[in-house]
């Protein structure tokens, strides 16, 4: 029997999140194991029950997080990923990527997964040209994360700018070619 590949999916704080329920949910319907990790701002905007429900086992919600059955999550669902995806990344979280941060699921599992990271960021525009910002897009680019996104569309803040998170199908989509060329 194959063995099933495994998504990994950080769902950042941001009011995209919810769109990160589509994502998880295309990914299960094709047949993929998916184990979310959430910031704890995430779970502000979209609660983990939804993800439990929609991927069959609790979202990832602390460091230190131990399993039902014992099992360390922020390892085991590393060493089992064979993507991960992080979206939406505020720019609180592509500082803690940028720094090697570790004190969140998100970062931690950034730092302990082997296979391709994609970061899906989104924010307002002032925030993504922000030179800080940049900076840390441009070290996480040389150390070999993929960037969607963002795209120019309609913001939270009511206008249209760059910052908007890239749609659902685009990352499944990405997501998807990813594995099929593992």
């Amino acid at each position: 029997m194959a063995v099933k590949r495994c998504v990994l999916l950080g769902v950042g704080g941001g009011i995209a999140a919810y769109k990160l329920a589509f994502v998880a949910s295309r990914l299960v319907q094709r047949g993929l194991d998916v184990r979310v990790a959430m910031s704890a701002a995430a779970t502000r905007f979209v609660g983990p029950l939804t993800f439990a429900g929609l991927t069959g086992r609790p979202p990832i919600l602390s460091p230190t997080q131990t399993d039902a059955d014992g099992g360390v999550p922020h390892i085991d669902a590393a060493r089992a990923a064979s993507v991960y995806c992080i979206a939406p990344a505020t720019a609180g979280i592509l500082a803690q990527l940028a720094a090697g941060a570790a004190d969140d699921p998100i970062a931690l599992l950034a730092l302990t997964c082997r296979c391709p990271i994609f970061v899906c960021p989104a924010m307002n525009d002032t925030m993504w040209l922000a030179p800080a910002v940049q900076m840390n897009v441009d070290a996480l680019r040389r150390r070999g994360v993929e960037f969607l996104g963002p795209v120019t569309g309609h913001l939270a803040e009511g206008y249209d700018a760059i910052g908007r998170l890239v749609e659902p199908d685009q990352i499944v989509d990405r997501l998807l070619q990813a594995l099929d060329g593992a």
